[in-house]
């Protein structure tokens, strides 16, 4: 899996397309060369690649709204209390400096706004729920972390299943270590 902190993904695009929804942006360009996205930014634009990708599957992993608080007070939020290091590559700064404009209107590098937890948890359980709003039954997965495994996934993508374990990946040691590799600078302690 490769992601914006690897490669330059044009960050400023996607804050563009953040600040300006009325202008048209090439989808096709920002995502060329990927069969698939997760996590951020792609999030923050369902209702707009919906539209553009209509065929397009999604895989909406849910957790409990404490345990997703929890991994973003030790992943997300620690990232964006974190200064950005200026000896980090010039795209993981500009990919860090989108993440934080774009990702629910700052809200998650916001100390006061992110400390409210009974309304980030408001806001991650909306979020799920547009999501399932926005896009049709037939295109749309829902999942519980940690409670499927390849055959759900390979069925809803018409793959066959892979004879190998399904991948574990990106718990907090591990995303904290893909900042410190990314960065040159480990995330602030809490």
């Amino acid at each position: 899996m490769t992601s914006m902190m690897e490669c330059d993904r044009k960050p400023e695009a996607f804050v563009e397309a953040y600040q300006h929804p009325e202008r048209a942006v090439d989808w096709d360009a920002l995502y060329e060369g990927f069969d698939a996205a997760c996590d951020c930014p792609t999030t923050m634009f369902v209702e707009r690649l919906a539209e553009v990708y209509p065929d397009a599957k999604v895989i909406l992993i849910e957790r409990s709204p404490e345990s997703w608080y929890r991994s973003m007070s030790n992943t997300g939020h620690r990232v964006f209390q974190t200064p950005i290091h200026p000896g980090a590559p010039e795209h993981v700064q500009k990919s860090l400096s989108m993440a934080r404009t774009i990702t629910w209107d700052g809200i998650i590098a916001d100390p006061v706004r992110f400390g409210d937890k009974d309304a980030m948890m408001k806001l991650y359980r909306a979020h799920n729920e547009n999501i399932k709003k926005v896009i049709p039954a037939e295109r749309l997965l829902v999942v519980q972390l940690g409670q499927f495994g390849w055959k759900e996934l390979c069925d809803f993508l018409n793959k066959p299943v892979p004879d190998v374990p399904y991948p574990f990946e990106n718990t907090t040691e591990e995303f904290k270590e893909k900042y410190r590799q990314a960065t040159g600078k480990d995330l602030l302690e809490a």
